[in-house]
């Protein structure tokens, strides 16, 4: 297979509400995270950081310009891989230890991460046997009804346990703006990993259904409508009636 040069890597779209879609394009799309870069006044914030195969900081200029919080939505191997570039960063209480001591195991790494996820490999010396994560102890430990403060911006954790146990939600009320995570976006949803709880992913989606959302940025695929999002929403909460 090919090898992309690094300064193909990633892949920069400028979204409404000075919020940019950063992608691995080369990463196929069930495993490509959506990285969220979301610009205040005061600092910016980074939703996510990808596999972490190519740095963030030397090849997207954009996460360097000015203070960033960066904040990991659950810790996943293909969300949290850049997180060691930066010297501020958050995760919810229920997975901080993961981020401190990733492994293959417990990051997902191991079964996922092998050659057939890529339509072409990063550039060497990347190798998917020897892929790990990086240690990157969190600054802050989230919790539910925290603010992340931007200065002109605020952003309330929402904590969605259920596809991860420290999963997260970011809502800004003023733009009716959710980052949602994993815990659902608009295609196939993962809720049978080693740590996911069927009883706290059914409570972290009827709680969803209460927030007003006009758009939604999840983990995976693209972005949403709040129509589009009660829907996903009411879908799956009707499937899994059926299924009682």
């Amino acid at each position: 297979m090919e090898r992309v040069a690094p300064e193909k890597w990633y892949q920069l779209k400028r979204l409404a509400d000075d919020i940019t879609l950063i992608s691995e394009p080369f990463i196929q799309e069930f495993y490509r995270c959506n990285v969220w870069h979301v610009r205040g006044r005061d600092r910016d914030m980074l939703v996510d950081s990808g596999m972490g195969v190519v740095s963030l900081r030397e090849w997207v200029p954009l996460v360097t310009e000015r203070d960033l919080i960066a904040v990991a939505s659950h810790t996943h191997f293909d969300h949290i891989g850049c997180h060691h570039e930066f010297q501020y960063r958050a995760v919810h209480s229920a997975e901080a230890d993961l981020l401190a001591n990733p492994t293959r195991a417990n990051t997902l790494a191991d079964p996922y991460v092998t050659d057939d996820i890529f339509d072409a490999l990063p550039p060497a010396p990347y190798c998917s046997e020897c892929y790990c994560v990086r240690k990157a102890p969190a600054a802050r430990i989230l919790e539910d009804g925290d603010i992340i403060d931007l200065g002109d911006r605020t952003f309330e954790v929402i904590h969605t346990p259920g596809h991860s146990p420290g999963g997260i939600a970011l809502w800004e009320a003023e733009t009716e703006t959710l980052l949602s995570g994993d815990i659902l976006y608009d295609g196939p949803l993962i809720e049978d990993t080693y740590h996911s709880n069927a009883a706290d992913y059914l409570a972290s989606m009827r709680r969803l259904l209460t927030i007003p959302a006009r758009v939604v940025h999840g983990g995976h695929f693209p972005s949403f409508s709040g129509k589009r999002y009660r829907q996903l929403i009411t879908d799956w909460l009707n499937d899994k009636r059926m299924q009682i």
